[in-house]
């Protein structure tokens, strides 16, 4: 089992949902970073189940430091956080444990770790293991505003309503990160903001559910971050971000929608106002895996949660007999907007890696 993530910023993450705690291991943090607990606190806020659109498995999420930090500073060793489960109804799994869950783990979990794997709640495939990579984020995102750089994203599509795009001027584009990163239903246009509330309440009272898409934004990242081919920042990036529970789909700049388009279309010619620019952003900010100054622009599609309540076919692990299944227990109808923190975390953590590499890099050629 591979949980570990990083070369310069590594996070490690472990713990099951039904398990005592889940966690996190950060190593690579500098000793004397300061770390800004409310600011911490808030981001895990955002990934909180809130209201008749979420889950009713309510988590304090109250975030134990256990190691790497002293007296409000980190200290340059490993940083431990564990974050207790508190509010787990672990029989709502019991009667069904042999009924694999379409969509879920359950099958393919089964074959990897041949039965001792911890099922209830999804064990270490759920996404309440997303809790401490937040946290991990949390104290990414820090370090990357005290270099100017911010991260947000929205919510672009949850099921058929549309949300407005970012903005290409990157003045009004980093208000909007701003505006993004202090609101729980991260929307552009509050109209949308609504109708999403009500199609998710919708789903939930018909025991389904839905998904969409999240676009991000990364501001201010200075060009030559990245590698070419394997190491490219799209590769990293895209590696972390699938490993978001329920992500199925990623994609930069224009991405899918290159493919009916010229070239004469989507170059994007280069200017010069001050530093080197692009006057359009088709490619979302990175050439040939590396950045080159522009906004990184990316969107994530998240797939509906599977757990639903309508009845479903599957079968019976042990018997390998057709059943039907109706699961129990608290799921939310849409995790869309739980996920985005989730997102700006993953995305934070990547690349303040690669970040760190490159200073690596350019200290080591002085």
């Amino acid at each position: 089992m591979k949980n570990t993530f990083g070369n310069q910023f590594s996070v490690t993450i472990f713990g099951e949902s039904h398990g005592e705690a889940i966690g996190v291991v950060i190593d690579g943090l500098a000793a004397g970073i300061h770390l800004d607990m409310d600011f911490i606190n808030a981001m895990m806020d955002k990934r909180k189940a809130k209201g008749r659109i979420s889950t009713q498995r309510k988590e304090s999420d109250a975030l134990h430091i256990v190691s790497g930090y002293f007296e409000g500073y980190t200290t340059g060793t490993p940083l431990t956080i564990l974050i207790e489960n508190t509010n787990m109804r672990s029989g709502d799994y019991t009667k069904t444990k042999n009924r694999l869950r379409p969509s879920h783990a359950d099958y393919t979990a089964d074959v990897k770790y041949s039965g001792y794997q911890d099922y209830r709640g999804g064990g270490h495939f759920s996404g309440r293991i997303t809790a401490p990579l937040v946290a991990a984020g949390a104290i990414a995102m820090q370090v990357l505003q005290q270099k100017g750089i911010l991260i947000g994203s929205h919510i672009a599509q949850c099921h058929t309503i549309k949300d407005q795009p970012f903005a290409q001027e990157e003045e009004l584009l980093e208000q909007q990160l701003r505006q993004m990163n202090t609101s729980d239903l991260a929307v552009l246009d509050e109209t949308a903001a609504q109708a999403m509330r009500t199609q998710i309440e919708e789903a939930a009272m018909q025991g389904d559910s839905v998904g969409g898409i999240l676009e991000s934004a990364i501001l201010h990242l200075p060009a030559g971050i990245g590698e070419p081919f394997f190491d490219s920042m799209e590769s990293r990036l895209s590696h972390l971000l699938f490993s978001v529970p329920a992500v199925k789909g990623v994609e930069f700049g224009l991405g899918f929608a290159f493919c009916d388009r010229y070239g004469s279309e989507v170059n994007d010619a280069i200017i010069y106002d001050g530093k080197v620019k692009t006057r359009t952003n088709h490619n979302g900010g990175i050439n040939g895996g590396i950045s080159n100054g522009m906004p990184v622009l990316i969107k994530t599609v998240i797939k509906p949660t599977p757990s639903i309540y309508k009845e479903q076919d599957t079968i019976d692990k042990e018997t390998h007999e057709a059943v039907k299944l109706t699961i129990q227990g608290r799921h939310d109808p849409a995790i869309i907007h739980r996920a985005r923190i989730v997102v700006d975390a993953v995305l934070a953590i990547g690349i303040l890696d690669m970040l760190m590499e490159r200073s690596a890099t350019m200290e080591m050629q002085k």
